[in-house]
């Protein structure tokens, strides 16, 4: 689930750490894809708390990023209620919006 807005300045730049998260206690891994990286999700992997609780934070310039979840090669949304735009692929991708 995406939450937890700092503020944060970074070169000059204004962003905003946000953490995305997902519950999934029996899965292997949890990668993170969207047009932040490039819909790239190697590039951002979650940690598991052992909990089952899967995190990461980025931190991101403002503006509207569209992602999606890679859970054990299949993409997921998020479990929480957000805002989601249809992809190209006749799914859904979910939308953040930072300020």
């Amino acid at each position: 689930m995406a939450s937890k807005m700092v503020n944060h300045r970074r070169r000059d730049k204004e962003t905003q750490k946000i953490q995305f998260e997902y519950f999934a206690p029996q899965v292997q891994k949890v990668l993170l894809a969207g047009n932040f990286n490039n819909w790239d999700a190697k590039r951002t992997p979650l940690k598991n708390d052992r909990e089952g609780r899967w995190k990461v934070t980025l931190e991101l310039p403002p503006g509207r990023y569209e992602y999606r979840y890679r859970v054990d090669d299949t993409w997921q949304n998020d479990q929480r209620p957000v805002e989601c735009v249809p992809n190209a692929f006749g799914t859904w991708n979910c939308v953040i919006t930072v300020h």
